[in-house]
């Protein structure tokens, strides 16, 4: 079981009957793949916590990737479910050119959506793992590639969209987007590293409580941010990253020693 190859469904009349095989495939192969990792995760262990024969993964998947695929998307389907109702209306903020103020508000929801799931819908351990395992590149790049065209792309398109309207700032500026992960990033650390968030807390969980405190915090913090941003306005905002680039490197003793020549013929040719 090496190659990828496209999935199998069950024959007519089997339909039911074949899902609830391929949910519980799934399932067993997100929690080994979380705890043990791609290669430590036997299809003989997942076939045995699924409850099915082994040749039943081939059946449905045809390959151990195949598997891991179908697992990242099913990942995906089940977080875009979560997310993608407040996508939807930061995107019609956009189509009608809201006010800065709904523009930030937009920002905001979709980043509750992010947290709400985050800290409340899901608190699988395996599914950390999962991810975590993910994203240190040690598991197929074509499970990650799923998870970043059904989720990722779409979240960081929507969101570096509505930081350039707020600030000033193009979309594609890895200003923008340094400013984007920057804001997630602070409760991701909650959901990828868990124990250590928990522990500096000095918390045992998560429960509804802590999670409310968390939300609130992380949103007025946001808030306060790109309400800042929003007042440099066009300050730094219109600068992209060429040209920040390019005025640092000019304030340079080497470069402006070397440009002063070309500066004073310039002012030489301008005064004729």
């Amino acid at each position: 079981m090496n190659d990828t190859k496209p999935l199998r469904r069950p024959k007519a009349g089997g339909y039911a009957r074949g899902d609830e095989t391929r949910r519980k495939i799934i399932e067993a192969a997100i929690s080994l793949f979380g705890q043990h990792g791609f290669e430590g995760a036997s299809t003989r262990d997942i076939a045995a916590r699924a409850g099915v024969n082994a040749p039943a993964l081939q059946y449905y998947f045809e390959s151990k990737e195949g598997l891991y695929c179908a697992c990242a998307e099913s990942l995906a389907d089940e977080s875009w479910q979560s997310f993608e109702p407040a996508v939807l209306r930061a995107r019609a903020v956009l189509d009608r050119d809201g006010s800065t103020a709904e523009m930030i508000d937009a920002f905001l929801d979709i980043q509750r959506a992010v947290a709400d799931r985050t800290f409340v819908k899901r608190s699988d351990p395996d599914q950390r793992l999962f991810f975590a395992r993910e994203q240190g590149g040690g598991e197929p790049a074509s499970g990650s590639e799923v998870l970043r065209q059904r989720v990722r792309a779409p979240l960081n398109d929507v969101n570096t969209t509505l930081l350039s309207r707020i600030s000033g700032t193009r979309a594609d500026d890895p200003l923008t987007v340094m400013r984007m992960l920057s804001l997630y990033g602070q409760f991701l650390m909650f959901y990828i590293a868990r124990r250590a968030t928990l522990t500096t807390l000095k918390w045992d969980d998560i429960d509804a409580e802590k999670a409310e405190f968390l939300k609130a915090n992380v949103a007025d913090q946001t808030r306060v941010l790109l309400e800042h941003w929003s007042r440099q306005g066009g300050t730094d905002g219109e600068q992209g990253a060429e040209q920040r680039i390019e005025k640092k490197a000019e304030a340079t003793p080497d470069q402006a020693a070397a440009s002063a020549p070309q500066k004073t013929r310039a002012a030489k040719a301008a005064a004729q």
